[in-house]
C-alpha cells in the first residue's frame, strides 16, 4: 500500500508546481535565499540607490556654473554610487544565475526524475491487484510494460493519479470561477418570470 500512496504523493507534487509555476517558486525561494546568505548585499544595495537619489536630487539643484566645485564633488560622487551599484547588481545577478540553474534541477528531480526512477525500480511490481474478471481482455493493458497479469503496473498508476489530479484541478478552478448566481431565464415563448405577487 505504501507505493501506491508514494506515487500518488509524488504525481500531487509535480501537479502542484506546476500549477503555482516554476517562476512563481523561484522567485520565492530567492527571496528566502537572499535573507539567509546575501542579507548584507541586499542591505548594501538599497543603500546605494537611496545614496544615489539623495545624491542625484542634490546634484540637480546645484548650479555647474555658480557652484562648480559643489556640483563636481557631487558628480563624481553619483558616478562612483553608480558604478558600485552596477558591480552589485552583476554580482547579484550572477548569483540568482547560478542559484536559478540549481533550483530548477532540484524541482526537476524532486518532480519528473524520481517518477522516472520510481517508474523504472518497480516495473515488474504490481502496486496492487485487480479482482478477476473486472474488465475483462483489458486486464493485460493494466500490466504493462512488466508488471504481473491482473496487477496494475506503476506506469499505469501514474497515469490514473495524474488524470484522476488534472480531473480535480479542473472541479476546483470551476467551482471557484462560479459566481453562485443563477439567473432565471425566459421560456421558450420569450416571456420571462416573475414573482407572482408582484404582478398586477
Amino acid at each position: 500500500m505504501s507505493l501506491i500512496f508514494t506515487i500518488f504523493a509524488l504525481v500531487l507534487f509535480a501537479e502542484l508546481v506546476s500549477w503555482i509555476g516554476h517562476s512563481v517558486l523561484l522567485d520565492l525561494a530567492w527571496g528566502v535565499c537572499c535573507r539567509i546568505l546575501y542579507s548584507a548585499l541586499i542591505t548594501r544595495q538599497r543603500e546605494l540607490k537611496t545614496e544615489l537619489l539623495t545624491t542625484k536630487k542634490e546634484l540637480l539643484q546645484t548650479s555647474a556654473q555658480d557652484q562648480f566645485a559643489k556640483w563636481a564633488k557631487l558628480r563624481r560622487s553619483v558616478d562612483k554610487r553608480l558604478a558600485e551599484l552596477e558591480k552589485l547588481n552583476g554580482e547579484l545577478a550572477s548569483q540568482k544565475t547560478a542559484f536559478s540553474v540549481k533550483f530548477n534541477s532540484l524541482v526537476w528531480i524532486l518532480t519528473t526524475g524520481l517518477q522516472f526512477v520510481i517508474g523504472w525500480w518497480y516495473r515488474r511490481s504490481a502496486v496492487f491487484y485487480l479482482p478477476p474478471g473486472w474488465f475483462g481482455p483489458l486486464t493485460w493493458w493494466l500490466a504493462l510494460p512488466f508488471a504481473p497479469k491482473g496487477s496494475v503496473s506503476v506506469g499505469v498508476w501514474q497515469l490514473a493519479c495524474r488524470r484522476v489530479i488534472k480531473v480535480g484541478e479542473r472541479t476546483v478552478k470551476a467551482f471557484m470561477m462560479d459566481p453562485g448566481v443563477t439567473e432565471v431565464k425566459g421560456g421558450s415563448d420569450g416571456t420571462s418570470t416573475s414573482d407572482p405577487g408582484k404582478t398586477s
